[in-house]
């Protein structure tokens, strides 16, 4: 069953929060993750939740959505994030 990563993410330090963006891909394809959407326009339409920067990233499971995220290799990248941002992120499995 597919997960996903959804992130709303406010970012802090713009220089530093390219440099974390340009390296991520790469660090997904050992994964099978891919972006579904990666920033762009929000629109709210009911309540009071305005995401300053929306992603979600796409796995075929839990399982290989969480090794992404504790992985050597994207752990470089999520040092760079912290460091440029504030973020609040949420697994979920899919359909």
């Amino acid at each position: 069953m597919k997960a996903y990563i959804l992130a709303d993410v406010e970012i802090k330090d713009p220089v530093t929060y390219r440099d974390y963006v340009a390296s991520v891909p790469a660090t997904l394809e050992a994964y099978g993750g891919k972006f579904i959407v990666r920033g762009g326009q929000t629109e709210t339409l009911d309540g009071d939740w305005s995401p300053k920067r929306f992603v979600i990233i796409e796995f075929e499971s839990i399982e290989r959505a969480k090794a992404w995220w504790e992985s050597e290799e994207y752990a470089p990248s999520k040092r760079l994030r912290e460091s440029a941002s504030e973020g609040k992120f949420l697994l979920v499995q899919g359909v």
